[in-house]
């Protein structure tokens, strides 16, 4: 079957307080989407963001981002008072993010919430946290812990804590009941809308595909309980850390910083942790993006303490083991395999033997930064992908024809036969929606004809990623009219 999709964070939605989040906003853009023709909206990762305020650094993999839970809904249910939250200031441009307000104030509001749930705990909020126990008590103590020590990563705390002393934390844990509480009271509430903003886009025809980072962040629940789990020395911290190598976008490479996992200790284990993760996941969404497959490959593994990715090494990753173990414990899923990046044949044997669908990228194909255009060009694809114009790791279409290299461009103009009467962005939405691929998904800011200045991220920069907002009624009927015409022309309707 042939469908399309759009790329939009929740974070991204309108809203007055601050940052899109799982409210109203959210079940507009469902009915936007359905009226668009749209069978799935894509998706970030929704975990607590950390340090640079990226989905992709997390505190937790399990875990729900509480800047997503709408407090509108909050009051309606009658754990809020308006003046609790209205009135107050939210950020100086409702076209950008300030996550540096969002956690100064966002944080006493849900804690009034939650003060009110804890009170008299709704019917599900045990069924929850019984359900949920083998993440959410780790992660609940986890953020008591970091937030007792003023946010400092756990690789600071004090030994007894940092090395996971039974008596320390038993003795520690009975001091910090009702913040543990507090943090558990977040995640039912994250969860609860989370769940119903789900089952509202799926009664519509709406899927949601997620997005799961091949890494987690070094200060996270994960690496703190689950040290084993990791390339870490007698310290608990890492010998060598994730990124890529240079390439024609970045000289010195990108340098996430992540630690790397001990695959000899899963394979050992059985992939246990793999299998929750993906299992939880999939419950989660109804599709689930891997973020860097080409990872379980072979891997970039950085000195740790480097400055840049110059000095990396590629090392074996677990390949088809991995997999062949999670489908015999889940079940085979509806998977999509980010296969970007610097691909080998090994790589490309790996996404096929899989079986997942991989990515195409229509920048690329014109893109000499690159170095792999023709894989990428539309009458290349294969029916068993998922296209795209750009993801959040690129720039917009309309931002890309400003800024790449200008043979790149002309060659893009003329291939795709754009023109200005179209509409230039118009014009290379068309070209995927055209092609064979069995899915197309564009980025919201493309459909609404946006440059370089609602970039969603800039790889290996921080201080400005991540803020991109719509503004209040983006997603008009007539915008939704025109996409859902297209659909119809290129069999796209669900």
């Amino acid at each position: 079957m042939r469908t399309s999709g759009i790329l939009m964070h929740i974070t991204s939605l309108p809203s007055p307080h601050g940052v899109g989040t799982m409210g109203a906003a959210a079940r507009d853009f469902v009915d936007f989407l359905q009226a668009a023709g749209q069978t799935w909206w894509q998706l970030l990762p929704i975990c607590p963001t950390s340090f640079g305020d990226s989905p992709y650094q997390t505190f937790s993999t399990f875990a729900g981002n509480p800047y997503l839970i709408d407090l509108d809904d909050l009051r309606d249910e009658g754990l809020l008072e308006r003046e609790e939250y209205e009135g107050l200031c939210w950020g100086a441009d409702p076209l950008r993010v300030d996550y540096g307000l969002l956690y100064r104030q966002r944080y006493p509001i849900l804690r009034r919430a939650c003060k009110r749930l804890l009170a008299a705990p709704a019917p599900g909020y045990a069924a929850f946290c019984e359900e949920n126990a083998f993440w959410l008590e780790d992660y609940a103590f986890f953020m008591a812990l970091k937030e007792a020590h003023g946010g400092a990563p756990w690789q600071d705390w004090e030994a007894p804590q940092r090395n996971r002393d039974p008596e320390t934390l038993e003795r520690v844990h009975r001091g910090l009941g009702a913040d543990i509480d507090f943090w558990k009271a977040v995640q039912y509430l994250f969860f609860r809308q989370w769940r119903a903003l789900k089952d509202y886009a799926n009664a519509r025809g709406v899927g949601i595909i997620g997005d799961l980072p091949i890494y987690v962040s070094g200060d996270s629940v994960d690496v703190w309980a689950h040290p084993e789990q990791f390339q870490l020395d007698e310290n608990l911290l890492p010998t060598e850390v994730a990124g890529c190598p240079p390439d024609g976008f970045s000289a010195g490479g990108q340098l996430w910083g992540n630690p790397l996992f001990d695959w000899d200790f899963m394979e050992h284990d059985g992939y246990s942790w793999w299998k929750r993760r993906i299992a939880y996941q999939c419950e989660i969404y109804d599709v689930l993006r891997i973020d860097h497959f080409r990872g379980f490959d072979s891997y970039y593994a950085i000195p740790y303490g480097a400055k840049d990715a110059r000095n990396g090494r590629w090392r074996q990753g677990p390949g088809m083991k991995l997999f062949r173990a999670v489908e015999a414990a889940v079940g085979r899923k509806h998977i999509i395999a980010e296969d970007l990046g610097f691909l080998t044949p090994s790589v490309h044997a790996l996404r096929e033997d899989s079986g997942y669908p991989g990515m195409k990228v229509l920048e690329f194909a014109f893109d000499s930064r690159d170095g792999s255009g023709s894989v990428y060009l539309p009458h290349n694809y294969p029916h068993n992908c998922v296209v795209y114009i750009g993801t959040h790791d690129n720039d917009t279409a309309l931002g890309w024809l400003e800024t790449a290299p200008a043979d790149g461009v002309a060659y893009a103009k003329e291939y795709l036969r754009l023109s200005e009467t179209e509409g230039l962005h118009w014009g290379m939405m068309r070209a995927i929606w055209a092609s064979v691929a069995d899915t197309a998904i564009v980025q919201m800011q493309d459909v609404l004809g946006l440059g370089t200045e609602a970039r969603m991220n800039v790889p290996s920069t921080v201080g400005n990623n991540w803020k991109w907002r719509a503004g209040p009624g983006f997603a008009a009927p007539s915008l939704a009219g025109r996409l859902r015409h297209e659909m119809e022309i290129y069999s796209r309707l669900n």
